[in-house]
This record gives C-alpha cells, structure tokens and sequence, in this order.
C-alpha cells in the first residue's frame, strides 16, 4: 500500500469540534472505502485540555447519531505534525491564522484550509481577511443543541471532504499530484 493520505482536524483544546469531525470525517472515509487508505486525526492549539477525554456531550451527540466514539485524549498540535499531513482542516480563523503561523514553510502552511470552506451552503470567501465567515462555532460554552448544530455543521463539508481527499488520492496514483 502507498502511504496513506493525513488529514487533521484542529480547533482550540481539542475535545469538541476537532474530535467531532475526526470521528465523522473517519466514518465517511470508510463507508467511502477509503479508511485503509486515508487516516485522521485531530488536534488543538491550546495545552489547556491536553490529556482530557472528548467532552461528555460531543460524545453523547456522536454515540445519539451512530458514531463510534474512540477512547482518546486531547492533545495539542505541534510544528512537526504538520508537514506530516497533507489536509489541515482549521475550525476558525484564528485557528487557521495560527497553524500557518506554526508551519513557517508556505507549502506546509498552503495545506491548512478551513473546514467549513468545503460546505457547499457555506459562504464563499475569497481572501483570508473573510475566512472567519467560515467558522465553526465552539460548543463548549452552551447546551445539547450547540453540540446538535456543531455536528450538523461538520456533517456539513465531510462528504465535499471525502470528495476532494479522493480526487488528490487519484492525482497520486496517476502521477499529477
């Protein structure tokens, strides 16, 4: 087998809205048969959860919805992990503002793109200046129904990912990558 294809997620602690899309993004891979062939991941840009559980309700919103919901813990995005993925799907603006911060080189930093930017409902945006129309929204600071729309909202863009993912795959294997 080639080397597979890397993609993370990253929001702010990592155990809400980046664990959310790795579980959904992973779901889609596989029923899309590719999860022997493309692996995520997720992270965060903040130490402050580092070591803790996906929050109770993003586990509670993706088990009500059918997803397998891993044991894993937060962790924090470092500069090596970057040039290591070929997709980082940032949630916010300031998320992708500081990965691209982080990556220093500019092919690496090239590779950190919105999430939302591959929701087809989601607003077109043209520069970085308007990325942050293309936020997810954090959850933490509200109830099930932030958690319910946080899921939809990554539900959102995981088929378009799953899509683009593919055709890169496509672009490896007949050399026009």
């Amino acid at each position: 087998m080639s080397t597979p294809y890397r993609v993370m997620t990253v929001c702010t602690g990592n155990i809400c809205r980046s664990p959310m899309a790795e579980v959904v993004l992973r779901s889609r891979f596989e029923d899309a048969g590719l999860g022997d062939r493309v692996v995520v991941d997720s992270t965060g840009i903040s130490n402050e959860e580092h070591g803790n559980p996906i929050d109770r309700r993003a586990r509670a919103v993706l088990a009500a919805h059918g997803y397998p919901v891993p044991h894993r813990t937060a962790q924090q995005v470092r500069a090596v992990d970057l040039p290591a993925r070929d997709l980082v799907l940032a949630m916010t603006s300031v998320h992708a503002r500081a990965l691209r911060r982080l990556a220093a080189d500019p092919r690496v930093a090239g590779r950190v793109v919105m999430y939302r930017s591959f929701d087809p409902a989601a607003p077109h945006v043209d520069d970085e200046t308007s990325e942050h129309l293309l936020d997810v929204d954090d959850p933490w600071y509200g109830g099930p129904q932030d958690f319910e729309t946080c899921l939809d909202v990554v539900e959102a863009a995981a088929g378009a990912i799953v899509e683009h993912v593919r055709e890169e795959l496509d672009r490896r294997e007949t050399g026009t990558a």
